[in-house]
């Protein structure tokens, strides 16, 4: 399996970050990508990569909670750091209208600077849209047809909006909220393009059932998958197989 979206470079597992990592592996988790948030979180990230090559992989972005007043300042950093070494992908970018909606319009022109440097670089884009999955989708319609590609991180919306997602090729990331009894993704993950979608944590937030209020970490992609597995009405097993796929394809497409 494929966590493709942890933030376990950050402070909540400076305790224990190299048992989580062995905890997700001894449960068939072999790769964990890593999505940046802002200057801050850049030393911390790449260093995890650095001492877990083959298993941590980091991406390059500006998160939209962190457009603020200085983002012009912040992209130029992303801009210089991807100039400077590979990265997995550009994110976590997006946008956000849960927290702030001061900054809308410069989360707008942040997210199409960030998706003109995935085109430039010829990387996916891993995009937030927390209350803004319509506006988003709009944001991406505009690049119809320019080959952008990527996925939408922790994908709660409806079979109309993932249908939308998917016709421009993007992926679907499918996290703990699957796992809610009232999310009501029991009622959406079976009608989606089983092609288009791919599991993650995003720990240490966002924790699976039965787990929810403690931390969450990558090896709980498992639970994910057995949840995912029972709406698709699939062995764990094959909804492992076919995510990782699906993950390969977005993320690492010259292991083909």
């Amino acid at each position: 399996m494929i966590d493709t979206h942890a933030h376990i470079y950050l402070e909540h597992f400076d305790e224990d970050r190299d048992a989580v990592i062995e905890r997700a592996l001894e449960k068939g988790v072999k790769r964990i990508l890593l999505p940046n948030i802002d200057s801050t979180s850049i030393d911390s990230m790449l260093a995890l990569e650095e001492k877990y090559p083959d298993i941590c992989y980091p991406m390059m972005g500006l998160h939209p909670c962190s457009v603020k007043e200085d983002f012009e300042k912040e992209l130029q950093l992303v801009e210089e750091w991807l100039n400077k070494r590979k990265f997995l992908a550009i994110g976590e970018m997006g946008t956000d209208l849960y927290w702030d909606k001061t900054f809308w319009e410069q989360q707008k022109e942040a997210f199409r600077f960030q998706c003109d440097l995935a085109l430039k670089h010829e990387l996916p884009i891993v995009i937030h849209c927390r209350e803004t999955i319509d506006e988003t989708i709009d944001l991406v319609a505009e690049y119809e047809g320019k080959g952008l590609r990527g996925v939408f991180h922790c994908f709660t919306g409806s079979v109309d909006q993932g249908k939308k997602i998917t016709d421009f090729g993007f992926y679907m990331g499918l996290g703990g909220v699957s796992t809610f009894k009232n999310g009501g993704m029991d009622q959406v993950i079976p009608h989606l393009d089983r092609t288009k979608i791919i599991l993650e944590t995003d720990s240490p937030y966002l924790t699976p059932a039965p787990h929810r209020g403690k931390r969450n970490e990558p090896a709980y992609t498992s639970i994910i998958a057995e949840k995912v597995a029972s709406y698709l009405e699939l062995s764990k097993e094959a909804v492992d197989e076919l995510t990782t796929a699906n993950a390969n394809a977005l993320f690492f497409p010259s292991e083909k």
